[in-house]
């Protein structure tokens, strides 16, 4: 993922609850632990694009939307409101569709991700 400035990007994550491995974190870029099976790197965007080996993408586009199961549905506003208050935007107004709830946000330097929590026992059948 493409960032314009790693410690700030990792002080963000850090706020939201994330660490990062430091064996794959240095001035390029670090290592950001998702969950025990998922991790994503934030590097500069020249190396970003020397890895990639492609343009990054302009801010007001979208390539993807991250999307991050949590456990409950106050974990899922705790961290949107974590996300605001560090800097991230708000893309959305929370969502309640009953068997789902979610709220989403744009990092700083405009990755979205979602947050969300779901119950299958409430799917409409």
């Amino acid at each position: 993922m493409s960032i314009s400035n790693l410690e700030r990007s990792m002080e963000f994550f850090t706020g939201l609850g994330f660490t990062f491995n430091p064996q794959f974190t240095n001035d390029h870029g670090a290592c950001l632990i998702v969950s025990p099976t998922i991790s994503v790197m934030l590097v500069h965007k020249e190396k970003f694009e020397e890895l990639a080996k492609r343009p990054v993408a302009p801010r007001d586009s979208a390539e993807m939307l991250l999307s991050l199961q949590c456990e409950t549905v106050e974990e899922v506003r705790r961290i949107a409101e974590i996300a605001f208050s560090l800097g991230g935007k708000q893309v959305n107004e929370f969502e309640d569709h009953g068997f789902m709830q979610s709220w989403a946000f744009e990092d700083l330097d405009g990755h979205l991700w979602d947050l969300f929590c779901f119950d299958p026992n409430q799917l409409p059948k």
